[in-house]
């Protein structure tokens, strides 16, 4: 999930691959493999997102997040992020219409 979440944030500031990559210091193909999923992000480079953005780190690592599922919480928190991800997506939607 965090690879869309990342995805949809750059797309949300109307940022291409590339422009992405020179911000953050990096390939175009490895925010490709990020966003693709084939690539985990590193602490560092999710650090490196929340300060370009301006959000707590926290913000992007709630995507990332393993919990247990002990009682359903793990259920519910993944519940919770793909409802975040899917209202994301609408506002991208809305926004290329």
């Amino acid at each position: 999930m965090i690879n869309e979440a990342l995805r949809l944030l750059r797309v949300f500031h109307d940022l291409k691959q590339f422009e992405m990559a020179e911000k953050l210091g990096i390939s175009k193909s490895h925010i490709s493999e990020i966003e693709k999923g084939t690539k985990s992000p590193s602490l560092d480079l999710i650090e490196r997102y929340a300060s370009e953005f301006n959000v707590p780190v926290s913000s992007i690592m709630f995507f990332a997040e393993k919990i247990p599922d002990a009682k359903d919480g793990g259920k519910v928190k993944a519940k919770i992020a793909t409802k975040v991800l899917d209202i994301l997506k609408f506002v991208e939607r809305k926004a290329n219409a």
